[in-house]
């Protein structure tokens, strides 16, 4: 399958190991996601929108000697989600953990928000993660397997604030998204959490020009309690916990990592 550009694999020595699917693994939360699994003995399958954004984390994984595939994935393209599945399940059998965390981030007054926008959001942030779910939820159904769903949510989606409007209610959803399928799915053994960070030390664009601003940082972190930003290799950490038997007492729960920010 590697001749029609749209997906690459690098084997390593092992087999027989669990598989994760972490889509939006090209950097951030996502890569760091994608290596720790590797590193607690997943095989691991990573998307983006371009399979060329996924070389760098692909790299890496194949220094783990896990099996990793990098896929490409268009969350708002029902043909690209159902292909991404079906390609994970020729090349690996099975999928024992999804992590939803490709999203689309828009900071916009809400008077302001185009219908393009907002479609564009609700595709990549609702629509996507849940068709991608409901296939995680019918494959592990049908093979009578347990499995677990972990989504990458937001404090955004917990609270209100300005000029987040569009994001924020996308990642509200995602919550409600959690907790709805965690008791439509617990009888089949299949666990659905989340995780909410907060604000994040993070490569992402959407950071690039707050994270450069000196005084916007000091009063981000005047207002948060522990007086640090959450990294992504914690909020990766913490994904593959609630993804992992440590963990298989836990479903319809959102952890949230903000430093205290929303108790406060």
């Amino acid at each position: 399958m590697n001749g029609d550009g749209k997906v690459d694999t690098e084997s390593g020595r092992a087999a027989g190991r669990p598989v994760a699917f972490v889509t939006g693994a090209s950097y951030g939360v996502g890569a760091a996601t994608a290596h720790a699994f590797a590193r607690a003995g997943y095989d691991v399958i990573i998307t983006a929108r371009q399979r060329e954004n996924l070389k760098a984390t692909l790299s890496v994984l194949g220094q783990t000697g896990c099996r990793s595939t990098a896929v490409e994935l268009l969350l708002s393209d029902d043909s690209s989600i159902d292909a991404a599945f079906r390609v994970a399940l020729e090349a690996y059998g099975r999928i024992d953990v999804l992590v939803n965390n490709a999203a689309v981030n828009l900071r916009r007054l809400a008077v302001d928000v185009s219908r393009e926008e907002w479609r564009e959001v609700m595709a990549a942030n609702v629509s996507g993660p849940f068709f991608m779910t409901q296939l995680m939820g019918q494959h592990l159904i049908a093979a009578g397997r347990p499995g677990a769903v972990v989504s990458v949510a937001s404090t955004h989606g917990l609270v209100g604030a300005a000029e987040r409007s569009t994001y924020g209610i996308s990642k509200g959803a995602m919550i409600q998204m959690t907790r709805m399928l965690a008791i439509e799915w617990a009888a089949h053994g299949i666990r659905v959490n989340a995780v909410a960070p907060g604000r994040m030390e993070t490569a992402s664009p959407s950071r690039a020009g707050t994270g450069a601003n000196l005084d916007y940082m000091a009063a981000m972190l005047a207002r948060i309690p522990l007086h640090r930003l959450v990294t992504a290799e914690e909020v990766a950490d913490a994904i593959v916990y609630l993804g992992g038997a440590a963990a298989v007492s836990i479903t319809g729960h959102v952890l949230v990592m903000d430093g205290g920010l929303t108790a406060a």
